[in-house]
Parts: structure tokens; C-alpha cells; sequence
């Protein structure tokens, strides 16, 4: 077994063209949301609760429909389902680009919310990638969407003063568009399409995945953590506007120093969790920094200054655990159904950005700014109970090789042969799938072993 060090030339291509494509889908999604509010407030029968069911229900058609479009990929064929989502997400987003009240906005919106493709893109990302890269390429799409999101805070308030938000929302329809002929011309078609288990949500999984309470404690976290985010960013452009009297054309002015500053603490802290073992203590002090950060702005939601501060604790404890939870959860979820325990934690996701959305409208109009952030300190408030209380995540990483494919009374021996090498954690080969899934120690583990025993196994196909 030769197991390159380098992704192909294929492989890249394919990564980077899938991670463009997904990237656009979150674009759509982070582009008005520094700048959406204080548009939206001007629209016939708007007011703040509608404003913020406008910014959440994305989330909500995202939620319902994300796992059976990965399912329906499976049946119909990867680039026929993302072509439709692409479709649908360009509808939605030229139905509300031509929007004249606020109506019209969530009903476009929760039709881009309906073109959910991130399970069928993470499926044809496996199907175009070799298992000892799949990691490699599904962390390229990781860091795409944080890219996304942190330009989006800053070209967002310069894109509103040229186009305003009609021509942001018909700029994203027509790049879904174009993302189409991308698919179409640019990404490979897979020499062959099956189920990925390490990528992938099976129904069979479901009830294992959301028994395990390690897991249930990340899901509520991701799920508190974008509730969080919906429900800031229906409240802080109107704070700014109102405290410094900065119009949302220059909020960018704010957002940029804010986004650096939180870059810089977010990379030391991610390498020292990682690197000394301590991802539950670097964890923990991200969740308690963002607990902060609610208070904080819920007590100086009045003051510019305050709102700097607060903001600047915000962005590095977001950034910290927007790349921290999903490592836990490849860490936690059994090998078995961690394509399961993602596709639960990104409908988690998708659920708390409907519920802040919603719920941050109603309390800003009922009950005002500071009631938002109440409410978010105490969603962030258990969380960090959660969080402190949780078993210390196994320090390991998982590693993924081809195999032939094999009857499954070998599958299971392979797998228990594979465990027991040192530093072996957890061995699983799919063998239908022909794909063993090892978790390894991050201290050292017997990759020589791994080798020759798969190696072998291979030779031993070769000759039958």
C-alpha cells in the first residue's frame, strides 16, 4: 500500500473546486449579516421580530432539508442534487433580491436556506478523494468557511453602499449560477459513487448518535453558539450606528481590526490545544470568554466602547470554537458514524440560527438590546456547565485507508487485528466501502503495523 503524503493534482483540483462551491453557499448566508437590519427596518411591515425571522429562517429550511439531500445524493447522483440545491438557492436569492417588503425577503430566504448541498458537496468530496486525504480536503471546506465569514464582516457594509442589499442578494443568485457551470466543467465526475460512512448520515446511526450524551453536549453547543451569532447581529448594527454614529457603509471599519485582532489569539490557542493535549481547557475558556462577551454586551450595548470590547472577546472566543467543535466531535463520535455525528451537529447548527434569529427579533423589539444578549448569556450559561462537566476528549486523530472490499466476517477480524496495535484506539473497516477507519493516538501509534497488516490483506485479495 502506497500511501502518498500529497494530495494528487486530481484530488486538489477537486477539493478546491468543492470548497468554492461551499464556500458560496455560506456566502450568501454571512454577506447580509452585518448590514441586513438596518435595511430590512425600512421595508413596508417590518419590524425587529420579523427582521430576525428574515435572518433565521435560512437555518430552518437548512436544517429540514440538508441530511435527505445527502441521502437523495446517493439515489439521484452527487452533481444532480447539488445542481438543484444550486437552482433553488438562486431562486431564493432573486426572489428576495426583488422583494418589496419584508415578507417577500424570508420568503426568499427560506428558499435559499432550501438549496441545502453541504451533504451532498461533503459526499462528492469522498467520492473524488483517496481515505488518507479525505481529512485533508474536509479541513480545506473548514477553513473556507471561516475565510468566508470573516471577509464577509468587512466587504459586506462596502458591497451594501455600491448595490445595496437587493444587488447582494442578486450578485449571490447569479454566482450560484455560475457555481453551476463550475460543477458542471471544472469538478471532476467520480470514477466511482458510493457511501461514505466517515462522510456521510445513515437513519441507522441516528439513534446512536443522539443517545450519546458527550455528543448531545457539542450539538447544544454549536446550537447555542450560532444562536448567539443570529441574535447579535439583529441588535449591532443598529448599536453602532446609534453609539458612534458610524452609518453601516463604514462598520467595516470596526469589523476589520476586531476580525484580526481575534485571528491572532485563535491561532496560538487552537496549537496549544492541539499540540499540549489541552483541547478541553482551551475549550472551556473559549466557552466562558463568549459567556463574557453576552454579559458584556448586555450591559454596555450603550456604549461604543463597550461595544468594541465586547465584540473583540466575542470574535476570538467564536473563532476558537468554530474551530474546535468539529475536531471534538471526530475525537468523540464512534468510527463508525462520525459522517452521522456531523451531519447531527450542522442540523444543530442550522436550528440555532432559526432560533436566534427569532427569538433575538422579539426580544429586541419587546424588550430591548440588552434582553438579546440575557438571553444568549443564558444559552452560553449551560453550555459552559456542559462543557466544564464533559469527559476529557481522547487525544487522537483519525486516520483513513483503502482496503479491498471484503465480506464482512473478515471485515471484523481485520478490525480487531488493527486495534490491537499499539496506539490503535479504535478500528473499524467498512467492507463494502472498502475503507478502514482508524482512530490513532497523537502521541505516536504503530503506523509501520497498520501498513503491513493492510498490505497484506491486499496481496491476500490479489491472490484469490
Amino acid at each position: 500500500m502506497k500511501n502518498c503524503e500529497r494530495m494528487s493534482p486530481f484530488e486538489l483540483k477537486s477539493a478546491i473546486s468543492l470548497a468554492s462551491i461551499y464556500g458560496l453557499r455560506m456566502l450568501g448566508m454571512f454577506l447580509i449579516l452585518p448590514v441586513f437590519a438596518l435595511y430590512a427596518q425600512n421595508l413596508p411591515g417590518a419590524n425587529h421580530t420579523l427582521i430576525g425571522v428574515a435572518l433565521g429562517i435560512y437555518g430552518l429550511t437548512q436544517a429540514a432539508l440538508q441530511l435527505p439531500f445527502g441521502m437523495a445524493s446517493d439515489r439521484f447522483g452527487r452533481k444532480r442534487v447539488i445542481y438543484f440545491g444550486l437552482l433553488v438557492f438562486a431562486l431564493g436569492s432573486f426572489m428576495a433580491a426583488s422583494a418589496t417588503g419584508i415578507w417577500g425577503v424570508i420568503l426568499g430566504r427560506a428558499i435559499q436556506g432550501a438549496g441545502a448541498i453541504s451533504a451532498a458537496v461533503t459526499a462528492l468530496l469522498a467520492d473524488l478523494t483517496r481515505e488518507e486525504h479525505r481529512t485533508k480536503a474536509m479541513a480545506m471546506i473548514g477553513t473556507t468557511i471561516g475565510v468566508t465569514f470573516a471577509v464577509s464582516l468587512v466587504i459586506a457594509p462596502p458591497l451594501y453602499h455600491w448595490i445595496g442589499i437587493p444587488g447582494i442578494f442578486a450578485m449571490t443568485g447569479g454566482l450560484a449560477l455560475t457555481a453551476m457551470a463550475v460543477v458542471r466543467f471544472v469538478i471532476p465526475n467520480p470514477r466511482a459513487s458510493h457511501f461514505h460512512s466517515d462522510a456521510e448520515a445513515t437513519p441507522a446511526k441516528l439513534k446512536d448518535v443522539i443517545r450519546n450524551t458527550e455528543l448531545l453536549r457539542l450539538n447544544f453547543g454549536i446550537f447555542s453558539l450560532h444562536a448567539a451569532q443570529m441574535g447579535l447581529f439583529v441588535v449591532i448594527p443598529f448599536a453602532l450606528l446609534k453609539t458612534a454614529g458610524i452609518d453601516q457603509d463604514h462598520h467595516w471599519m470596526i469589523y476589520l481590526p476586531i476580525m484580526l485582532v481575534s485571528f491572532v489569539f485563535m491561532v496560538p490557542a487552537i496549537i496549544y490545544g492541539e499540540k499540549k493535549l489541552k483541547l478541553k481547557e482551551v475549550f472551556v475558556a473559549a466557552v466562558a470568554l463568549m459567556l463574557i462577551a453576552q454579559l458584556l454586551l448586555a450591559q454596555f450595548i450603550g456604549q461604543f466602547w463597550g461595544i468594541v470590547v465586547s465584540l473583540t472577546c466575542y470574535f476570538v472566543a467564536f473563532n476558537v470554537l468554530e474551530a474546535t467543535l468539529p475536531s471534538l466531535i471526530s475525537k468523540i463520535a464512534p468510527a463508525s458514524a462520525k459522517g452521522t455525528a456531523m451531519g447531527v451537529y450542522n442540523t444543530s447548527q442550522s436550528f440555532g440560527m432559526f432560533l436566534g434569529g427569532v427569538v433575538g427579533g422579539y426580544l429586541s423589539q419587546h424588550y430591548g438590546a440588552s434582553a438579546v444578549f440575557i438571553f444568549c448569556s443564558v444559552l452560553i450559561g449551560i453550555w459552559l456547565v456542559l462543557a466544564f462537566s464533559m469527559e476529557r476528549p481522547p487525544a487522537v486523530r483519525t486516520r483513513l485507508f483503502h482496503v479491498r472490499e471484503m465480506d464482512p466476517g473478515r471485515a471484523t477480524e481485520l478490525s480487531k487485528q488493527l486495534a490491537k496495535l499499539n496506539g490503535v484506539s479504535e478500528a473499524l473497516v467498512v467492507g463494502n466501502e472498502g475503507t478502514a477507519i482508524l482512530k490513532v493516538d497523537l502521541r505516536g501509534w504503530d503506523e509501520a503495523g497498520v501498513t503491513k497488516l493492510i498490505e497484506g490483506e491486499q496481496d491476500n485479495g490479489v491472490s484469490q
